[in-house]
């Protein structure tokens, strides 16, 4: 799923310093299916093909200056898209509201803080985010900055969440229908807010949106992680079958990495453009993707 997510920020990023060049859309199109730039035809003489050659190494380098140009404004949005998702911080967090939280997120961290920073006392309860224990390294870091944090177990999340005011957390990708990829444990978070109505607010930079649906084939909605997380192959090598031949293990582990959360669950995304509910997810995309980012992708995963 980030492959995929990433090579669709390139493309985007690809589309953009094209038009610069070529405002021509079907003309950049062709460029790209042939892997050439277009250039202006002449015929006869040498002076003519120098000059020829002169006119495509010219909009090369300028070609490769706005893609380069265009990467770092996109690294730059990626590195300061939690401060401006962080100035929202104020507007949502109140005095003496209990905040839960799930795993490790360096924009859920830089929003509790700013909120802590304009003087809101309150407090986090941070679920543990097995097994990776993502949870305890937050934990850490908001202990660290000031604020007043307990750390539970995923397995407590239902009991504690009917004193909890809101549930912050950070996503992995936004899909176009507003159902956020997350990290595992989120889901059963999700559905707990939902039952005791405590709003589940998403915070995700705008880079984190994607264009394609979960019904999509090409979207792999989870990827599972190595078991060593879960147990230790020593202590149960007699469960498993490591190539010997002797047939399939009677323990099978799965450790999926994501969760999928539907967007009937999401009560607001906040980004670095503002807050948005669920279901204005896939105009906000719309705006941030074009049509022909998705046949430039179709191509590239095509082959052709």
């Amino acid at each position: 799923m980030s492959i995929q997510f990433y090579q669709l920020l390139l493309l985007l990023l690809l589309r953009e310093a094209l038009c610069v060049l070529l405002p021509c859309k079907p003309c950049w199109r062709t460029c790209l299916s042939q892997q050439t730039i277009p250039h202006t035809t002449s015929s006869g003489g040498d002076s003519e093909g120098k000059s020829k050659s002169a006119d495509k190494s010219s909009r090369t380098r300028r070609l490769k200056h706005d893609i380069i140009e265009a990467v770092n404004e996109l690294i730059q949005d990626i590195t300061t898209c939690h401060e401006q998702i962080a100035e929202q911080a104020i507007e949502h967090i109140h005095q003496n509201e209990v905040i839960l939280t799930l795993g490790s997120s360096k924009t859920v961290l830089e929003f509790l803080y700013a909120a802590k920073e304009k003087r809101r006392s309150f407090r986090v309860f941070v679920a543990e985010g097995a097994p990776r224990y993502q949870g305890h390294l937050l934990a850490k870091e908001l202990v660290a900055r000031g604020l007043q944090t307990t750390l539970i177990t995923d397995s407590a999340v239902f009991a504690i969440i009917s004193r909890v005011n809101m549930v912050i957390v950070g996503a992995h990708a936004v899909m176009a229908n507003g159902g956020v990829i997350a990290p595992v444990g989120l889901n059963m978070v999700a559905l707990a807010a939902q039952k005791h109505a405590v709003p589940f607010v998403v915070l995700a930079g705008s880079h984190k949106l994607c264009p394609l649906y979960p019904h999509n084939p090409e979207v792999l909605l989870n990827e599972l992680r190595s078991p060593s997380e879960l147990l230790d192959f020593g202590e149960f090598s007699d469960c498993l079958d490591f190539g010997s031949g002797t047939g399939s293990p009677l323990l099978h582990v799965v450790n999926p990495a994501f969760d999928y959360v539907p967007p009937k669950l999401v009560s607001l995304f906040i980004t670095d453009t503002g807050g948005h509910n669920p279901s204005y997810m896939y105009r906000l995309i719309a705006d941030y993707y074009s049509a022909d980012d998705l046949v430039v992708r179709g191509r590239i995963a095509s082959g052709n």
